[in-house]
């Protein structure tokens, strides 16, 4: 017997104002694009599920404000981000996912099937939901990390650090994933900087001795950035020393290439009445599956995996979750 209760496939619900909402019935909804939703689309759309995807408030994802996307197999010569998202897309499309702009406002995960609302007005009914929100990175908020992005601002130095081979950069932030950075880094570059707020690492023991101890890394403590400056590109970053003390003092390095590793904020905010999350807000997912604790919800991608954060293993799960979800449809007869 099936779990869901019959629906028509147009009807008219109630939003918390007492305003007529439009709402619309799906086997399978898609949130969010990138890899993982892409991928994830392409398989159900092959699998006669007829999803719908909306794109979220940055289609494409964080790709999108990358350049040159050399890691990613299939492309021997490399693809700009912008472009590998957009081919994404048309193989989804081609396949009859129905993608619509629109932002996953809200959810109502208590009782199947289940509701999503969309830009506060549309409201969408789906056996199952596949969750691909991704990630955000923290920025220092500089304008001019907005100008250099991608001329030199990354968040990202597995994706990114080849093109700065042989050249000096500069890594912010002093937790493990800086430290992770910066040995990363300096296996490519003649020369790093690890920019450090405080007078002292957040890192593990072992991270601290491995950075204190290469020869081409260099900590800069108590030291906050002011700027980033270039033509095009960056060259130097003005750093404040001692910031906010009689003692402050400005100094410029001359750099190639800034790296933002202060961390990333999954986008997963809205789910978390309903979902398990880890300390820093990452959606759990059972291991070596994409299911998380509620029967029909999904999650793949940069939302569900605080560790790699590549296009490459965001895919991968965006193809685990379309089968999980086909899988669980067959189960419950849907």
């Amino acid at each position: 017997m099936s779990l869901f209760k019959p629906l028509e496939t147009k009807e008219e619900s109630k939003n918390i104002s007492g305003n007529a909402k439009a709402s619309e019935k799906t086997r399978c909804l898609i949130i969010g694009s990138g890899p993982a939703g892409y991928t994830a689309a392409i398989y159900a759309a092959r699998a006669n599920l007829s999803p719908i995807l909306y794109e979220g408030l940055q289609p494409g994802g964080q790709l999108t404000t990358t350049t040159e996307v050399e890691n990613f197999p299939g492309y021997p010569n490399g693809i700009t981000g912008p472009d590998m998202m957009q081919e994404l897309k048309e193989q989804a499309e081609r396949f009859g996912t129905d993608i619509r702009w629109g932002i996953a406002t809200a959810v109502d995960f208590s009782s199947r099937p289940y509701k999503v609302t969309i830009d506060d007005e549309k409201e969408i009914i789906a056996d199952v939901v596949i969750i691909a929100t991704g990630a955000t990175a923290k920025y220092l908020g500089l304008e001019s990390e907005q100008k250099y992005m991608g001329s030199g601002v990354s968040a990202c130095a597995t994706c990114d650090g080849f093109f700065y081979k042989g050249k000096d950069v500069a890594v912010v932030g002093g937790g493990d994933s800086a430290c992770e950075e910066a040995l990363y880094l300096a296996g490519l570059c003649s020369k790093v900087y690890l920019i450090v707020r405080k007078d002292y690492l957040r890192a593990s023991k072992i991270m601290q001795e491995r950075v204190f101890n290469h020869p081409k890394i260099e900590v800069l403590f108590e030291r906050n950035t002011k700027e980033l400056r270039g033509e095009k590109v960056v060259q130097e970053a003005v750093l404040i020393k001692k910031e906010g003390t009689p003692e402050e003092t400005e100094e410029v390095i001359k750099i190639d290439g800034f790296f933002l590793a202060i961390g990333h904020t999954p986008n997963s905010q809205i789910f978390k009445d309903y979902l398990e999350t880890n300390e820093t807000g990452y959606i759990k997912t059972i291991p070596g599956t994409s299911k998380t604790k509620l029967p029909g919800i999904f999650a793949c991608g940069d939302v569900q995996d605080p560790v790699y954060r590549q296009a490459v293993t965001a895919a991968g799960s965006g193809c685990m979750a379309a089968i999980d979800a086909e899988r669980y449809l067959a189960e419950h007869g849907l």
